[in-house]
């Protein structure tokens, strides 16, 4: 089951085309505190990374992203890269979770008060 899940289960890590890709022409560049690992190629023109786990675009972090979008050509573990003082830390996206956030007076964020001027219809 395992093996026909990776074939075609491509949410929840690597499929087998992906997997003989990066062996066959991946170089491991570096890997990111979620464990999802960064490769290129041997030129260097096609990055890729390989979620551990589950595979959602928002856990890549900024540093990351940056490198696998070509946006500067070092890694970032070869390079320390220059943070803001405002910049916080990476958290991936939590929309659709119990822990997305939900605005003040949002259904979703607690219980409506009762209101003394209502009173719920009950049958008879």
């Amino acid at each position: 089951m395992k093996f026909i899940k990776r074939i075609f289960a491509w949410w929840d890590g690597q499929t087998i085309g992906t997997q003989l890709f990066t062996w066959r022409k991946g170089r491991l560049v570096g890997e990111d505190g979620q464990g999802n690992k960064y490769y290129t190629n041997k030129d260097g023109k096609k990055r890729w990374v390989i979620y551990n786990g589950f595979c959602d675009a928002s856990r890549v972090p900024p540093d990351w992203h940056g490198w696998l979008h070509h946006t500067f050509d070092n890694a970032p573990g070869t390079t320390p890269l220059r943070h803001q003082a405002w910049e916080k830390p990476h958290q991936e996206n939590l929309s659709g979770t119990a822990l997305a956030y939900a605005p003040p007076g949002s259904m979703r964020a607690a219980q409506p008060a009762a209101r003394a001027d209502y009173e719920a219809w009950q049958p008879e």
